[in-house]
């Protein structure tokens, strides 16, 4: 079932790689009566863009939203090739080993980057695009359509890390660090751009309990979550000592919808680094302001969520269990 437009619901584009937390972060969207959820299109990341798009359609034939279309993006990044993902976080087929029954649905004939553009076409000025995996697919837009960021509202991205260090090398995040010249092409472009990176996304956690009431309820969708998680907490023991995991995506979700109240969150200048040496990958984040006492630079248009106020962890589970 289609849900209407209203005032109320944002037109969306999620791109994504669907993994665990991608997964989540699908499921808080289609929950949120904010959200008119337009397509998804998947890229290499987690995973290959088309195991990506298969999860994506399992998933949301699971939730009964077989009118969402969803487009296979780049397999490739822009200058080095898509090298077999992380299933060591992820598992095998990206969802923890969890199978979903094959979907009935075959993916969109149009790709992902040419769906960006058809969207932003057709909603000029409303369209929110939420990233919360490698970059590739926008960047790929871009060069479809060169006034893309003129028709785009916003872009929201999980992403890069500002004052604290990478997930993937010392200093840089794991979607910018896997395609850094997409990356920097985003970040280059006219749109406005709320970076969520690991410094506000390393403070949300999903805990065992939060994990025992999905796997618990009757509801299809939070049980097949709650089973995906039980993957990402054997990742994460290593981290935090316990069986817990962090929500990446499905809080970079939240902050899109603006469903969370955002903490110390400037407006500053964002570039990338695209050296082949140790820094390939950073978010080099002007941060001078907290000396020079303005928040705001100049020509900025790069928000960087440093921290979110709101506890996220139970708005997300409720939004799950709702499904």
């Amino acid at each position: 079932m289609h849900l209407p437009d209203s005032p109320q619901r944002q037109p969306f584009y999620l791109d994504c790689d669907t993994g665990i937390d991608d997964a989540m972060a699908i499921a808080y969207l289609l929950a949120s009566d904010r959200v008119d959820l337009l397509g998804i299109g998947t890229v290499s990341g987690n995973i290959s863009a088309e195991m990506g798009a298969r999860n994506t359609l399992a998933l949301l034939e699971l939730a009964g939203r077989s009118d969402i279309p969803v487009a296979i993006g780049e397999h490739d990044f822009l200058a080095t090739p898509f090298a077999g993902g992380a299933i060591h976080v992820h598992g095998e087929n990206g969802i923890g080993g969890v199978v979903l029954a094959e979907p009935a649905r075959t993916p969109a004939s149009e790709s992902a980057p040419e769906m960006i553009v058809r969207l932003a076409r057709q909603h000029p000025g409303e369209l929110h695009i939420l990233a919360i995996g490698p970059l590739t697919n926008l960047a790929k837009a871009l060069l479809l359509h060169p006034g893309l960021a003129t028709l785009v509202k916003e872009v929201t991205i999980m992403g890069g890390a500002a004052l604290v260090p990478g997930n993937i090398t010392a200093v840089a995040e794991a979607n910018i660090h896997n395609d850094p010249d997409a990356a920097a092409a985003v970040f280059a472009a006219s749109w406005f751009i709320t970076m969520v990176p690991l410094d506000a996304t390393m403070q949300s956690l999903i805990e065992a309990v939060d994990r025992d009431r999905l796997v618990a309820s009757p509801r299809p969708v939070a049980q097949a979550i709650g089973a995906m998680l039980d993957t990402y907490f054997d990742f994460y023991v290593q981290f935090f000592g316990r069986r817990t995991s962090v929500l990446h995506d499905p809080l970079a979700a939240a902050v899109a919808v603006g469903d969370l109240g955002l903490g110390t969150s400037p407006v500053v200048q964002v570039q990338v680094d695209t050296s082949h040496g140790p820094g390939r990958g950073q978010t080099i984040c002007d941060l001078r302001w907290r000396f020079l006492g303005h928040p705001e630079q100049a020509g900025a248009h790069i928000r960087v969520v440093l921290a979110v106020e709101t506890d996220f962890t139970p708005l997300m589970v409720d939004a799950i269990l709702s499904l």
